[in-house]
C-alpha cells in the first residue's frame, strides 16, 4: 500500500484527475486548511490560542523557471509580513525545488538568501527542508551558503536515509538547528532502510545523538513524527539527561494526532504544528497517506460523514 501511495504522488496524470474533484478537495482538508495563505494563518491563530505554535510551508516542488521561482520567494515575504502583522509564533519551512534548485544553484541561494534575511529582520526563522535523495547534496551545499551570512536558519534530515548518520555529524560542526524527520519519499533499499522499525531504530539513534549534543542555540532541534511510543522514548531520553521539556520540540502536522499535540504543549513539552496550504496539494497528500496507510480509513469516514 505504501509503495503504491507514493508511486501515486509522482503521477502528474493522477494529480490533474484528482485535484479538482471536490471529494478530493473534502479528503484533504484532514491535513491542509486550505488552498490560500489565509486559511493557513487562521489555522495558526488557532493553534496559538491553544498555546501550540506553528510552521507554514507552501505546497509545490520542482519548479524550472526563474520567474517562478523568485514569485514563490515574493509569496514567502508576503507570508512573513503577514506572519509579523498578527504577531504569530509562526515559522517557515520551504523546499529548496520550489525556490530554483532545478534552475541553478545561484538563483536558489538568492531566492533563500532573500527569505532568510527578511526573516531575521523580523525575528523569524527558516527551515529548509528535505526532499527525494538526488536533492540532498544540493540542498545541503545551498543551505551552508546562506547559513554561512545568517544564523536563523536551519535544515531537515530524514532518518530513513543510510547517510544521515554522517550528514548529522558534519552539520553538528556547524551548531545548526535540525528537524529530524522519516522520510517520505519513494527511495530503493540501496539507499534508504525498507523496514519500518529500522527506520524508527534510526530515527531513535539520531534523536539520541542530537539530544547529547546540546542545545544549538535560540532555536531548539525538532523531532517531526506522530508515533506515540517513538515520543516517548524521546521523551524518557531527554528526561534521563536532565534536559527541560522544553529544550526540544515535538512537530506534527496540522489535523493529524490534534489531542496529543494539545495534551503534550500542556503539558509543557515543546510542541509546533506544520501548516501547508497551496493547490499543488496532490504529491503531498499522498505522502501523508504513504505515512501511514491506515490514514486512508479516517478518510474514507470523513468523506461519508
Amino acid at each position: 500500500m505504501r509503495s503504491t501511495l507514493l508511486k501515486a504522488s509522482q503521477s502528474e496524470w493522477l494529480a490533474r484527475q484528482v485535484r479538482g474533484r471536490s471529494f478530493a478537495q473534502r479528503a484533504s482538508r484532514r491535513f491542509l486548511p486550505g488552498e490560500d495563505v489565509e486559511a493557513a494563518l487562521a489555522a495558526a491563530e488557532r493553534l496559538r490560542d491553544r498555546r501550540v505554535p506553528t510552521l507554514i510551508t507552501l505546497l509545490g516542488e520542482a519548479i524550472t523557471e526563474r520567474r517562478e521561482a523568485e514569485l514563490v520567494a515574493d509569496e514567502y515575504l508576503e507570508v512573513l509580513n503577514r506572519i509579523e502583522q498578527r504577531d504569530l509564533p509562526t515559522q517557515l519551512s520551504i523546499k529548496l525545488t520550489q525556490l530554483g534548485l532545478d534552475v541553478s544553484r545561484d538563483v536558489c541561494v538568492e531566492q533563500l538568501s532573500r527569505i532568510v534575511a527578511r526573516a531575521d529582520a523580523a525575528g523569524n526563522y527558516v527551515c529548509v527542508d528535505m526532499e527525494a535523495s538526488s536533492y540532498v547534496d544540493s540542498t545541503l551545499d545551498v543551505f551552508r551558503a546562506v547559513r554561512g551570512s545568517r544564523t536563523n536558519v536551519g535544515i531537515c534530515l530524514q532518518a530513513y536515509l543510510y547517510r544521515t548518520a554522517h550528514d548529522l555529524e558534519e552539520l553538528l560542526r556547524l551548531n545548526v538547528p535540525i528537524r529530524l524527520v522519516k522520510g517520505a519519499y519513494n527511495e530503493p533499499p540501496r539507499i534508504a532502510y525498507p523496514a519500518k522499525r529500522d527506520v524508527d531504530e534510526n530515527f531513535f539513534k539520531l534523536a539520541q545523538r542530537l539530544l547529547s549534543h546540546g542545545p544549538p542555540g535560540a532555536v531548539p532541534h525538532a523531532f517531526g513524527t506522530h508515533d506515540p511510543h517513538l515520543i516517548m522514548r524521546i521523551q524518557d531520553f531527554a528526561a534521563g539527561r536532565g534536559l527541560p521539556k522544553d529544550a526540544y520540540e515535538v512537530q506534527m502536522l496540522y489535523g493529524i494526532r490534534r489531542d496529543d499535540q494539545h495534551r503534550l504543549a500542556a503539558a509543557g513539552y515543546g510542541v509546533r504544528t506544520l501548516i501547508s496550504y497551496g493547490q499543488h496539494w496532490f504529491p503531498w497528500y499522498m505522502r501523508r497517506l504513504a505515512e501511514r496507510p491506515a490514514n486512508l480509513l479516517f478518510v474514507a469516514k470523513s468523506l461519508f460523514r
